[in-house]
């Protein structure tokens, strides 16, 4: 452990697999300003347009297990989305450009969330606008539904109004949303940063401070693929978002980058494939990670990465998955944050 603090241990049989091993502590509260809270039995969730509404995935995963899902992307309406393809492959990772394809929030509201409502594991509805007053309305209708645990606010849309700047590109347009939705809505609400800036820290603290209850980043890294032989774009629309773990050690820097300034949790997003990817952001300063692009190739990569999760952390002995958080942080004062928080909450 960082800072010469040892990990929290039990007797070392304890801890071998098989009937009577010792369970880690894997619970995060990933909205602790928030009134209730937001507690996950785990930090491990779902990424937006990875994992559909969560049934489709029903009949494949236990998805009972996972701390948390986040749902497609819903807009006011209902959209087609971008001409195909939306999709290509690129090395170690994948470039899309779907368009915000999605059934419209009343019926996520009918249809889904009803279903959402019997199940144990808590749904996050990742909103997307095309104004501050989408966002708003967004954030209105989807308040008090029976089985919406919480909001995700998709901010790396284009703001109409402004000339088609990006919400998430300027902290002042990305604090206005925030704001219109925490006025809007008692839910606990998570803000998704793009990685498409110059300096991600001021959109960090913007939001923070407009009262997001968490952050998640990072969305997915513009890019272009071109056919050579077509000499056009690979991509219907043209360019796209890149994700995958071409992108991981770029998105566990800007995890990093975050955590110097950020007080509320954060989730971190990026290439994830593995336990170990999930523990580098975790110690980047992650308190809870989605798993996103890998569910392309291996439906039940959250669950697998959630398996290598507790596995490592039997391995080394870990009492609580809470305490890697900020560990392994590349600064000393994040580090030694890091070691306060998790003595002050009973960690250490």
């Amino acid at each position: 452990m960082s800072n010469g603090a040892a990990p929290s241990r039990t007797g070392p049989s304890s801890w071998l697999g098989g009937a009577g091993a010792v369970t880690p502590n894997l619970t995060v509260n990933i909205a602790p300003s928030h009134p209730a809270g937001l507690m996950l039995r785990n930090p491990v969730l779902a990424a937006s347009g990875t994992f559909g509404y969560g049934i489709e995935f029903a009949g494949l995963v236990d998805i009972q297990r996972l701390g948390a899902i986040v749902c497609k992307g819903t807009t006011l309406q209902p959209r087609v989305g971008n001409p195909p393809p939306r999709t290509v492959e690129t090395a170690a990772g994948m470039l899309n450009s779907i368009g915000l394809q999605n059934v419209g929030v009343q019926a996520v509201i009918e249809q889904y969330a009803p279903q959402w409502a019997a199940w144990t594991v808590p749904v996050l509805v990742n909103i997307a606008g095309e104004s501050v007053a989408d966002f708003a309305r967004l954030a209105a209708l989807l308040d008090g539904v029976p089985g919406v645990a919480a909001l995700e606010v998709n901010i790396s849309c284009p703001n109409s109004a402004a000339g088609g700047t990006y919400f998430g590109q300027d902290p002042d347009m990305a604090a206005a949303v925030t704001r219109a939705v925490r006025d809007a809505t008692d839910l606990p609400t998570v803000v998704k940063l793009t990685p498409n800036v110059t300096d991600i820290q001021p959109v960090a603290l913007a939001v923070e401070a407009a009262g997001a209850h968490a952050l998640s980043l990072v969305n997915t890294f513009n890019g272009l693929a071109l056919d050579v032989r077509q000499r056009a774009p690979r991509l219907g629309q043209g360019a796209g978002g890149l994700s995958g773990p071409a992108i991981k050690p770029l998105a566990v820097a800007l995890v990093a980058r975050v955590a110097e300034v950020a007080t509320v949790p954060i989730i971190g997003i990026g290439g994830i494939s593995a336990g170990e990817d999930a523990l580098e952001f975790i110690l980047a300063g992650a308190s809870a990670v989605q798993v996103g692009t890998m569910h392309f190739a291996n439906p039940r990569a959250s669950v697998d990465v959630l398996d290598g999760v507790v596995a490592w952390l039997r391995r080394h002995r870990i009492a609580s998955v809470a305490e890697l958080t900020g560990c392994g942080h590349p600064m000393l004062a994040v580090r030694e944050r890091a070691v306060v928080d998790a003595t002050a909450a009973g960690l250490r």
